[in-house]
């Protein structure tokens, strides 16, 4: 215990008494609460030999405070609550009330489907938005790509297919064009579109053989980068959160991934013929990015939306993306046809590093789809085979897309 010299028995006192006033300041109260106690006066010795007080300005003392975070309070959430957020609910855009249980018990996103939509829709989906947990909103994603891919062209107008695009406007003329398709989108209560498609590829279709055709922009690569890009920028600056598809590049693929098992090019064709669109993306920072489900020779026999290798290897760690990753339907028959249901393809995908899942279903059989998929979670989470780490960081890239923090 340090004393002032000559002070004695006074200053020990001191030394005393200054611990019991601290003390007691501490124990009033916890958080983040600033307490003001008055600074302990000063014993100064008389020339008579006693002591006088003088007392001096107040001391601020403040309590250790955390400070709040997303990522804070993400920890005190129930596992099941980090799974919800980070499911997308497939629904027809003619009923979207049918899947209010599961928007009210804290779905992350809610995909339409369909091919012409209600003129109320945007009612319909600030009704459906209403029910969601602590006020943050599911994503209301559709397919908007053009052509032969749109979801509701009666409510936001028929634009060319990508390769129509392509082919006879520029990437500002895209751009705009996207622009405006994002304004109308918006007005129709959607938040995020799957588009665009980076793919390059010049074959025929849509079909069962090829899943790109006129989807693709290019069978150029510079020609895919630069309108892609450009399409996402526009969508973007509208309001619309784009998602660029399908990550590592579905161009010349062996076969349709929603019919059948398929590949992609060899992994070291695919790094100059395939993967540039999406290294462009990611450079002009695109917040979203849906991984295919093919495999990719020569990296990963899995597919690609269940795969380490392509998800954390490439996607997180070449090219450092670090927002959100969307898996394509894990309803489709390349995860089927490689033993996967639709519950350990969610987890072996979260496992793998993506945050939302993504899936379809019969209308009858959307609840117990969903219900077994975030169960799956759950357990895996439980087991030690899903780490709850995992779940909390893919649940916060849902959130920063969203645009939500959870401090107040």
């Amino acid at each position: 215990m340090n004393t002032l010299p000559g002070l004695g028995a006074s200053a020990r006192w001191l030394s005393v008494a200054t611990a019991l006033v601290l003390s007691a300041c501490a124990s009033v109260g916890e958080g983040p609460t600033a307490l003001i106690a008055p600074r302990p006066t000063a014993i100064i010795p008389s020339p008579s030999g006693t002591s006088t007080a003088t007392p001096t300005t107040p001391v601020t003392i403040v309590i250790g405070v955390e400070a709040c975070s997303t990522a804070s309070i993400l920890a005190t959430w129930t596992v099941t609550r980090l799974a919800e957020q980070t499911i997308v609910v497939p629904v027809d855009e003619n009923n979207v009330m049918s899947i209010r249980s599961e928007v009210a018990a804290g779905a992350g996103g809610v995909i339409l489907f369909g091919s012409s939509a209600p003129t109320n829709l945007g009612a319909q989906l600030q009704a459906l938005n209403a029910v969601a947990p602590d006020g943050i909103k599911p994503f209301i994603m559709t397919d908007e790509e053009g052509g032969v891919v749109q979801r509701m062209a009666n409510l936001v107008g028929s634009i060319p297919s990508a390769r129509q695009m392509g082919a006879t406007m520029t990437p500002a003329q895209i751009e705009q064009l996207a622009f405006g398709l994002a304004q109308r989108m918006r007005a129709a209560g959607v938040t995020m579109d799957l588009a665009p498609v980076l793919d390059v590829d010049g074959g025929q279709g849509p079909n069962n053989f090829n899943a790109d055709g006129t989807r693709s922009f290019s069978a150029n690569v510079a020609t895919a980068s630069g309108d892609g890009v450009a399409f996402a920028a526009g969508l973007r600056n509208g309001g619309i959160v784009p998602v660029v598809k399908h990550f590592p590049g579905l161009g010349g693929a062996t076969g349709n991934t929603d019919v059948t098992a398929a590949a992609t090019q060899s992994w070291s064709a695919l790094q100059s013929g395939g993967l540039p669109p999406f290294e462009a993306a990611v450079a002009a920072h695109v917040p979203a990015v849906m991984v295919a489900n093919a495999t990719v020779p020569g990296l990963t026999n899995q597919p690609a939306s269940v795969s380490p290798a392509v998800i954390n290897g490439i996607l997180r760690g070449r090219l450092g993306f670090q927002g959100l990753v969307i898996t394509d339907s894990l309803s489709a028959v390349a995860l089927s046809a490689n033993g996967y249901t639709v519950p350990s393809a969610a987890v072996a995908a979260l496992d793998a590093g993506a945050d939302m899942v993504l899936y379809n279903a019969d209308p009858s059989t959307v609840a117990a789809v969903t219900s077994q998929t975030v169960s799956a979670m759950v357990s895996a989470v439980n087991a030690g085979t899903l780490s709850r780490a995992a779940l909390e960081i893919a649940v916060g890239r849902v959130l920063a897309a969203k645009g939500v923090d959870l401090c107040p």
